[in-house]
């Protein structure tokens, strides 16, 4: 699965946490950019947008989710913080993937 992010100049821990969902970050705009606010591209192709509130105005939240549902894109919005990206995406019915298995090492053995 790909998404599209909106908001937030940095991502901290938001690429591992995306990653434990099988969730691969496709296309990242900080919403900084006046022609990022205006005219949202790149949505075609993503399964998921997801908005981080506490860094876009009204308007700019309003244009990315009228263009992530004229291309038939879920979306999703929270803080940015990686609590409340686990609690919007555990609300979707997203499931985290389990971790790898780790293979003892062989001087332990």
């Amino acid at each position: 699965m790909q998404a599209y992010l909106v908001g937030a100049d940095t991502l901290g821990n938001i690429p591992q946490l995306l990653a434990e969902y099988g969730i691969r970050i496709g296309h990242h705009v900080t919403g900084r950019n006046p022609s990022h606010q205006r005219t949202p591209t790149g949505i075609k192709g993503m399964d998921i947008v997801i908005l981080f509130t506490d860094f876009l105005g009204h308007n700019v939240m309003r244009n990315y989710r009228d263009a992530a549902e004229k291309q038939n894109v879920r979306f999703i919005a929270c803080r940015r913080s990686v609590c409340a990206l686990t609690q919007t995406l555990e609300r979707i019915g997203a499931a985290r993937r389990p971790p790898p298995l780790r293979r003892p090492h062989a001087a332990a053995r």
